[in-house]
C-alpha cells in the first residue's frame, strides 16, 4: 500500500485537463461482452478500478488493448461465465456481468461484489430487474447463479429506487430481450446517458435519454462501435473544492458538458464563489475570504444529496472540507449513504469545527485552521477530500491507503503536483 505525504497551506494555480468519466468506462467493459465485435472507447482514465474491471473481462476471454487512452475491447471469443470472488471483492461494477454473461452464455455465476464502504449498496433493484427480463437466480454457497432458460423478454420495471448501476445493468441487457422494455424511476445521470449512447451506436434502440422513463427495444444483435467518453465531472468537481479551499486561480480543461455543472455553480454559490462555465473549460478563482451565504430570515444554509440532477453524492465529501474554509455555518445532509459522513472524525482530528448530528447529518462551523496529521483514506472520494484536507492544513500530512484514491483519480500526483501542491508518493 502507499501513502501520500503532502505539505500544505499554498494556493493553487494553474491548469489541470480531466480525464474520461470512470463512472461510463467501468459499466462499458461490460456492455462490451453483449456484442462479438470489437468496441473502441477513447478518453478512457488509467485508474485502478479499470485495470481490475480489464483483468476480469481478460479472464472471461475478452480481449483488451489499452494504450494513451484508447481501450479497444472483444468479446467474441468468452469462454467463462463465472467470475471468481476475488475478481468481484476488488470491483463493484463486477456485478455488471451478470446479465450480459447470462444473455451471451446462457448462465453466470458471481459472488457479492466489493467497493466503497459508504453504506448499504442494494442489489434488489438488479436480481427485480434480471428477473423480470427471464433470468432465473439461485443463491448458493455465498455466490449468485444466474440462468436463461429461454429467450429474454421485455418487461414493464419499476425500480423503487433510482439506482445508477440497475439502471446501466438491465437497460444494457434488456438491448438484447425481445420486445418492449420500459424502465420507470431509472437513474439519469451523465453517465447512464453515455451508456445508452453507446449501446445505440452498437444497434440498440433505446429512448428517453438524460430522463427517469427509458424505453428499450430489444434487437437480435449488437454490433462494435466506437465512442469518445466525456471528461469526468465528480473529478473536475473535486478540483475546483480545492481551488475553493485553498485558495488561487484554476483552470479545468477537457471534454466538458457545462449542464453538468449547474448544480455544482449553485452549492458553490453558498460560498460566495463562482466560476466561468464554458464549453471544454471551467476557470475557478478564490483570491479572497470565502463566506456562508445564510438563507432567507438568517437561516443555516442545508446542502443535500439526491439524485441526478440534484447535487451528487460522489461530491460531498470534497463539499464538505471546502466548508471547513468559510466563514460561517452550514448543514450537509448525506440522503444517499449512511457512512458517506465517517470520514468527518478525520477532519475533526486536523482541527476542524464540525459536529456529526447523525449517519446522515453534519453541521460545519468555520473557518478551522487545519494541522498536518495521519489520516487513513477510507473511501475513494474521502480519501480526496482529505488530501484536499491535508493542502490547505499547516504542516505535514500522511495520507495513508492512497491507492483507495487512485481507484478513481487518474493521474493524481502530476495533476496535483502541476497547479503547485507539495505532494509525494511514500510508501506505508
Amino acid at each position: 500500500m502507499n501513502s501520500l505525504r503532502i505539505r500544505g497551506a499554498g494556493k493553487v494555480s494553474g491548469q489541470i485537463e480531466i480525464s474520461g468519466n470512470k463512472n461510463a468506462a467501468l459499466p462499458m467493459i461490460a456492455a462490451a461482452c453483449l456484442s462479438d465485435e470489437p468496441v473502441l472507447l477513447h478518453n478512457v482514465p488509467d485508474i485502478l478500478d479499470m485495470r481490475n474491471m480489464l483483468q476480469l473481462a481478460n479472464y472471461l476471454g475478452v480481449e483488451t488493448l489499452f494504450e494513451d487512452g484508447s481501450l479497444q475491447l472483444c468479446a467474441k471469443n468468452i469462454n467463462r461465465s463465472s467470475v471468481p470472488k476475488e475478481f468481484c471483492d476488488k470491483i463493484r461494477t463486477s456485478f455488471l456481468f451478470a446479465g450480459p454473461l447470462t444473455a451471451r452464455c446462457g448462465e453466470a455465476e458471481l459472488f457479492p461484489p466489493g467497493g466503497d464502504v459508504i453504506g448499504k449498496r442494494r442489489l434488489d433493484s438488479h436480481f427485480y430487474g434480471l428477473k423480470k427480463l427471464g433470468m432465473e437466480l439461485d443463491l448458493e454457497h455465498g455466490s449468485y447463479k444466474f440462468k436463461r432458460e429461454k429467450k429474454m423478454q421485455g418487461s414493464e420495471i419499476f425500480f423503487d429506487e433510482a439506482s445508477v448501476t440497475a439502471t446501466e445493468h438491465i437497460m444494457m441487457t434488456a438491448a438484447l430481450a425481445e420486445g418492449i422494455t420500459i424502465i420507470r424511476n431509472a437513474a439519469c445521470e451523465p453517465h447512464v446517458t453515455q451508456l445508452a449512447q453507446l449501446l445505440n451506436r452498437m444497434g440498440a434502440k433505446i429512448e428517453g435519454l438524460d430522463t427517469n422513463l427509458l424505453r428499450i427495444e430489444g434487437v437480435k444483435k449488437l454490433h462494435g462501435a466506437e465512442f469518445w467518453l466525456e471528461g469526468d465531472h465528480v473529478e473536475a468537481a473535486s478540483y475546483l473544492s480545492l481551488c475553493a479551499a485553498c485558495g488561487g486561480d484554476l483552470e479545468i480543461t477537457g471534454k466538458i458538458t457545462p449542464h453538468n455543472y449547474w448544480m455544482l455553480r449553485r452549492v458553490f454559490e453558498r460560498f460566495g464563489l463562482q466560476f466561468t462555465l464554458k464549453s471544454d473549460y471551467i476557470r475557478m478563482q478564490r483570491l479572497g475570504e470565502m463566506r456562508v451565504r445564510p438563507d432567507f430570515g438568517n437561516v443555516i444554509p442545508v446542502i443535500a444529496d439526491g439524485p441526478w440532477p440534484q447535487f451528487p453524492s460522489d461530491m460531498m465529501s470534497c463539499m464538505i472540507t471546502v466548508a471547513t474554509q468559510a466563514e460561517g455555518t452550514v448543514l450537509f445532509f448525506e440522503k444517499m449513504f449512511e457512512s458517506r459522513i465517517y470520514f468527518v472524525d478525520k477532519l475533526i482530528a486536523m482541527g476542524a469545527n464540525a459536529v456529526v448530528c447523525d449517519p446522515h447529518r453534519v453541521l460545519i462551523s468555520g473557518p478551522a485552521q487545519l494541522h498536518g496529521s495521519v489520516i487513513p483514506s477510507p473511501d475513494i472520494r474521502a480519501g480526496m477530500a482529505l488530501i484536499i484536507a491535508a493542502c490547505c492544513a499547516q504542516g505535514e500530512s500522511l495520507v495513508k491507503n492512497a491507492d483507495m484514491v487512485f481507484r478513481g483519480y487518474s493521474k493524481l500526483l502530476p495533476k496535483l503536483q502541476g497547479i503547485g501542491c507539495d505532494i509525494a508518493l511514500c510508501e506505508d
